[in-house]
């Protein structure tokens, strides 16, 4: 899913701004990685609401926990409702559509084939993109640290297991 990172990061901002008390749109978060439960990465550190940190409104254990509701974001609404294909991934295709249709350049995280980026090769994954009128404008590369680094290369490890897999039952 091209914009499984836009859909992942909206419904993080849905969880932070819950927990700040706010209004999701004076909040911006990312997630990066893979479209699934235990792949997918919420980049706190880089999470502000109004453009500060949001360590310095949020306590440690409550952002673990914003970060947890948003792993388990899509399953918990397929639990309630059987499904999680409502209106947020059709949402999140039209902002990723819009930001190319209108020249935005906005950052959004999209799953983008990776040559080098993140150190990975041959491999495409949820990574912040730049999007305008070409597509993919650039591909940006954010410092992460050796914790988040860490997860994202667990993450890329577990979407070539599965790209593996589905050549194994001839899939792809």
């Amino acid at each position: 899913m091209v914009w499984g990172g836009a859909l992942d990061s909206s419904r993080s901002k849905y969880f932070l701004s819950q927990a700040l008390g706010c209004n999701a749109n004076e909040v911006e978060g990312m997630v990066i990685g893979g479209h699934g439960d235990t792949t997918m990465i919420p980049l706190a550190r880089f999470a502000t609401y109004k453009g500060l940190p949001i360590c310095n409104f949020l306590s440690a254990e409550k952002i673990d926990e914003v970060v947890k509701s948003t792993m388990v974001g899509g399953a918990t609404l397929t639990g309630l409702l059987g499904t999680s294909a409502w209106y947020a991934p059709g949402a999140a295709g039209a902002f990723v559509v819009e930001s190319i249709l209108h020249n935005q350049m906005k950052m959004i995280p999209c799953s983008v084939a990776l040559e080098g980026e993140y150190g990975e090769h041959d491999l495409c994954c949820g990574v912040p993109v730049i999007l305008g009128k070409n597509g993919i404008e650039k591909i940006v590369e954010l410092p992460l640290n050796e914790e988040e680094m860490a997860k994202f290369k667990a993450s890329a490890e577990a979407v070539r297991k599965t790209n593996a897999d589905l050549k194994t039952v001839g899939a792809l």
